[in-house]
């Protein structure tokens, strides 16, 4: 049931089809609704986001989170069993659950290490019927560690955790081979990048491609980083937990 206290998001058609080559059925634009109506609610108690004007929530937690995907968005759809994806460090669910929404023939594993956070996103999932997304709670270091994860993803997602070099160790030793794995970033200097493609080859991987866009309605500017998973990951990534960002590669 939609909160009727709550702002209406904004429905974005044309962007979505223009941006995306995509849009959401009556039914998934429902499910951003009371996914809106319940991170605001959740924002309470937790402190989730400070992003909570409609247009706003639309373009940097809706919008932003699907941008990351879509030049894959026909392959996810297209894979018979539907691919496996994991969103490593949700936080309150960006980008893993309007991914799950969008692409219902995915499953997607939500990442992280807060038991509070995790308790709201199991909240939410329920209410929104989300069947084809589950919680995991732990580190990404302890979590690519282990042998039901590690090398079972099609795709890794990771946005607003750490340097490019430290989502990069987090995410390379949980794909399997072939696999994907999406930074999502505001800037991204030149530096970066160039760390970036030496700490990928270590990690068994290589940068396949980065995209620079701009966001349709406050027209900033945002970086998705692809590294596509080549190699085996040497077995001693990722390195223990707070290494990865006390000691970046």
């Amino acid at each position: 049931m939609t909160n009727p206290t709550t702002p209406l998001l904004p429905e974005m058609p044309e962007i979505w089809q223009q941006t995306l080559n995509w849009q959401p059925t009556a039914q998934q634009q429902a499910q951003f609704q009371r996914l809106y109506e319940l991170i605001l609610e959740g924002n309470r108690q937790l402190n989730l986001t400070r992003i909570t004007e409609p247009h706003e929530f639309w373009e940097k937690h809706l919008w932003d989170s699907l941008r990351g995907i879509a030049p894959q968005m026909r392959f996810i759809s297209s894979l018979q069993t539907g691919a496996s994806v994991i969103d490593i460090g949700t936080g309150a669910g960006f980008p893993g659950i309007p991914v799950g929404i969008a692409v219902p023939n995915c499953t997607v594993t939500l990442l992280d290490s807060t038991r509070k956070k995790i308790t709201f996103i199991e909240k939410i999932l329920t209410e929104l019927a989300l069947t084809n997304t589950n919680t995991l709670m732990g580190r990404a270091e302890e979590i690519g560690q282990q042998s039901q994860h590690r090398q079972s993803y099609d795709i890794a997602l990771i946005r607003a955790v750490g340097t490019v070099s430290v989502c990069a160790e987090y995410a390379l030793p949980l794909l399997n081979q072939g696999g994907l794995a999406i930074i999502y970033r505001g800037n991204c200097t030149e530096d970066e990048i160039t760390t970036l493609q030496t700490t990928v080859k270590q990690l068994g991987g290589v940068v396949e491609s980065i995209e620079q866009f701009l966001t349709p309605i406050s027209t900033s500017i945002r970086h998705c980083l692809y590294l596509r998973k080549t190699a085996t990951t040497p077995a001693n990534f990722p390195r223990a937990v707070g290494v990865p960002t006390q000691k970046p590669l």
